[in-house]
């Protein structure tokens, strides 16, 4: 499967706004088509959810941490404490047409667990990731001997919330072995700009240093 490019700037987003939102955040908006019901899993500050609502998109988000929730809640989003491993179980199935996990996948204990998880309670799932495949987090290991630090991926392995290290190769299997349908994939480089060139999984693997996957269960696609 090749990777694709997001479209920009999005509907209900005024180009000149678009600057004041991250790049994997715009591409990961662009995929929720408009009037959808969406959970966002590890919502953060709720900065995701805030762009999903201005595109007419009706959010609803969980968060592990007080402080996040306290955040969004201030913004007037509808989020509540929770953790993707242990609370996902509590949704019913198909509650919500896309389940979005951006960049804590490899925070999760589960990650497989909370991956079927994300597509039982969605019609379909937007996960995004760090690449730890990245040829600098490579190069850190190899040459300096010590676990990899970059600008997006900043803590020392001590303090790090990162516990399943997964590269985009890694995803893919992952996605194999469950039975889960690709609709699209985009890697961004190190400037979160999508690579352009058609190439081979390997090359992703090796030069995205993020992922962003739409997915859905095989047989549920449109």
């Amino acid at each position: 499967m090749a990777l694709s490019e997001p479209t920009l700037p999005l509907a209900g987003i005024t180009p000149h706004r678009t600057e004041n939102y991250r790049s994997d955040h715009l591409l990961v908006a662009e995929m929720v088509e408009r009037g959808s019901r969406v959970l966002d899993v590890g919502c953060g500050d709720g900065d995701l959810l805030q762009l999903l609502e201005n595109r007419g998109i009706d959010g609803r988000g969980i968060e592990l941490s007080r402080e996040g929730v306290n955040r969004c809640v201030a913004k007037g989003l509808a989020v509540v404490q929770g953790d993707a491993d242990a609370d996902l179980v509590n949704y019913p199935d198909d509650a919500f047409d896309y389940v979005i996990l951006s960049q804590t996948l490899q925070a999760t204990r589960q990650p497989r667990v909370v991956l079927e998880n994300l597509l039982r309670i969605g019609q379909r799932a937007i996960v995004s990731f760090p690449n730890f495949g990245y040829w600098k987090m490579r190069l850190q290991l190899l040459i300096g001997g010590h676990m990899p630090r970059t600008e997006n991926l900043p803590a020392t392995w001590y303090d790090t919330p990162n516990i399943h290290f997964c590269t985009i190769k890694d995803f893919i299997q992952l996605c194999d072995e469950i039975n889960v349908k690709m609709e699209r994939a985009v890697a961004l480089d190190l400037y979160g700009r999508p690579l352009r060139l058609s190439a081979p999984w390997w090359f992703w693997n090796m030069f995205g240093e993020q992922g962003v996957f739409l997915l859905s269960r095989a047989g549920k696609g449109k």
